[in-house]
């Protein structure tokens, strides 16, 4: 890859004008895990010390770094500051690691897993092989629930034979923890994250139109080997919920206890209030279909990337009711096609680009992204 040279240049959000449409949900927290207390407000954007980028070529012969003309950026130089990484394939998933300044990175079509960070070369991780059929590839990627001790991460990964959820441990090979997930000519994606009771939630694509008794077009709850988690509406079975088609994103917000499922279904593309059993009504609906891809809920807000509108689309919510009350957009257009997101922890928000996957990508597509925490608060909608 090559080499990349940071700019101090400042960049914007965009905030565009409210969209979407709503039904609101009548269900509450849910009730069959206890609520987690959270930290209060997130702070903003921490300071990185500046130091010289060890990426940065050296001086062409015969010219100075005080004289002359400046050398000429490279392909994958991005001179945006948000921007964390460059030249990467279409990004399928993001898990940020715990010290907050690096992350690991799915690409779809490669089944590659990278560690990346401001100013450095990415790192291959591991390698899970892949089938990109149908929207397939490897499209989950969450940390284990105790990462600090056992370093390991599950992904959600489409094979030849069936969708899966693998677990990667340093230096061995991705191992199948749970198999079995149907797999069509459609609808092969799926998302990964952490309830906050530590059990792993799997959203699964319906593989357009598996058996209802399967466990494509549902979302999983399972332990770290696979199993039903504790709490599932049937103990045997690790099906939470059902009636997905195509997800996008999981998203849990550990002070509400709250989870969320993006999901791109039929005529509309809808969010979805996570509620054990099948789903109902959605809580928000797009009937124009913008792409609705990864998602991050955080304090009062629910962030979700926009793949289609190339946008990151901000629902504001009533932390006891799950409510709406206000809406607006940002990014617009800014980076392009967005569809991985995650949340790190100290409340940035990571987003990966897939312009190369139908977009018009720039010399530096595709992207890694790193943005301050979306602001408490807002005008109530209407």
């Amino acid at each position: 890859m090559g080499g990349r040279m940071r700019r101090a240049l400042a960049a914007a959000l965009l905030a565009v004008g409210l969209a979407g449409c709503a039904t609101f949900p009548d269900d509450g927290p849910r009730e069959w895990q206890e609520q987690i207390e959270g930290a209060g407000e997130l702070g903003g954007i921490p300071r990185v010390p500046e130091s010289e980028d060890s990426r940065t070529p050296p001086p062409a012969a015969g010219q100075t770094p005080q004289g002359g003309a400046p050398p000429e950026p490279q392909p994958c130089d991005d001179p945006d500051p948000a921007v964390v990484e460059t030249c990467l394939d279409p990004v399928g998933a993001i898990a940020v690691l715990p010290d907050g300044v690096s992350a690991l990175v799915a690409e779809r079509a490669t089944g590659r897993v990278l560690r990346v960070e401001r100013g450095t070369d990415p790192v291959l991780v591991a390698t899970v092989p892949v089938d990109t059929s149908g929207g397939g590839g490897l499209t989950g990627l969450v940390l284990s629930p105790s990462y600090a001790e056992d370093r390991l991460v599950y992904a959600y990964a489409t094979t030849g034979e069936d969708n899966r959820v693998v677990r990667i441990a340093d230096g061995e090979p991705p191992e199948p923890v749970l198999t079995g997930i149907p797999r069509g000519a459609v609808h092969n994606g799926g998302a990964l994250s952490v309830d906050v009771d530590g059990s792993l939630l799997v959203a699964t694509g319906d593989a357009g139109g598996a058996d209802p008794a399967s466990l494509a077009g549902k979302l999983l709850r399972i332990d770290a080997f696979g199993r039903p988690a504790p709490g599932n509406p049937d103990p045997a079975s690790p099906v939470l919920s059902s009636g997905l088609t195509s997800p996008g994103g999981v998203c849990v917000n550990t002070l509400t206890t709250a989870a969320w499922v993006t999901d791109r279904a039929g005529t509309q593309d809808v969010l979805h209030l996570v509620v054990p059993g099948p789903l109902g009504a959605p809580a928000w609906s797009w009937p124009d279909r913008p792409g609705v891809a990864g998602c991050v809920a955080q304090l009062d807000v629910v962030a979700i990337a926009q793949t289609g509108a190339a946008s990151l689309f901000i629902l504001r919510t009533d932390p006891v009711t799950n409510a709406f009350t206000a809406t607006e957009s940002q990014l617009t257009g800014v980076y392009g096609r967005l569809a991985a997101a995650a949340p790190g922890p100290d409340g940035l928000i990571w987003l990966g680009t897939v312009n190369k996957d139908g977009g018009v990508p720039v010399p530096s597509d595709d992207r890694v992204i790193v943005l301050p925490p979306v602001a408490s608060g807002g005008q109530s909608r209407a």
